[in-house]
């Protein structure tokens, strides 16, 4: 599995542990390439799980969503029809809800269909909280794993999704940040 993070590397212990704890990815093909990226927000907890945990709402941060048809109560096994906007090799993708942990905060998908070249993807994103500069902070942590392509090597099919991925999380960040300095989050006093 490798691992990319942003430049605000903090607590690496802390990190390996919550990778450790939250995303498993169990019986790992050799057809299948796997990843976990890290993304530092300076935002509280709560702002950013209210924005990840909107499993009907992916285009809240997620720029290459144009528009997204949830079906059910949000629960697990529900199902959302995602368009995709153009400029990526898809027009479509449907997923299904595998986990939303409102306690923990970890939320996970799987891609069940569309026109794309993502067969047996899966993704789990947990948030955790931090403090980054004496203030609120949060940790996300996305990991996948997915089928290589005919045609692609495991290393271009990363490379891929890890893109994807960090878009979204930069995008995460951009959104949640602007939405704390709305909040105007109070300093943590340092002991």
């Amino acid at each position: 599995m490798s691992s990319c993070r942003d430049n605000n590397n903090i607590n690496p212990s802390l990190e390996s542990e919550y990778i450790k704890k939250h995303h498993r990815h169990d019986n790992i093909a050799d057809n299948q390439c796997t990843s976990v990226l890290l993304k530092h927000i300076k935002a509280p907890v709560h702002l950013v799980w209210s924005l990840v945990r909107r499993f009907d709402q992916p285009q809240k941060y997620k720029p290459f969503v144009s528009r997204c048809v949830a079906q059910g109560n949000l629960e697990i096994g529900s199902l959302r029809e995602v368009d995709v906007k153009s400029g990526l090799p898809a027009t479509t993708s449907t997923e299904r809800l595998e986990l939303l942990d409102d306690d923990q905060h970890i939320f996970s998908i799987r891609i069940i269909g569309g026109d794309h070249r993502l067969r047996n993807y899966s993704s789990i994103i947990s948030v955790h909280p931090e403090i980054i500069e004496g203030r609120p902070g949060t940790l996300v942590v996305e990991s996948f794993v997915v089928d290589v392509p005919e045609g692609n090597t495991k290393d271009e099919t990363c490379y891929f999704v890890q893109a994807l991925i960090k878009c979204n999380l930069k995008s995460l960040a951009d959104v949640s940040e602007r939405l704390a300095v709305q909040d105007r989050t109070e300093p943590i006093d340092r002991m």
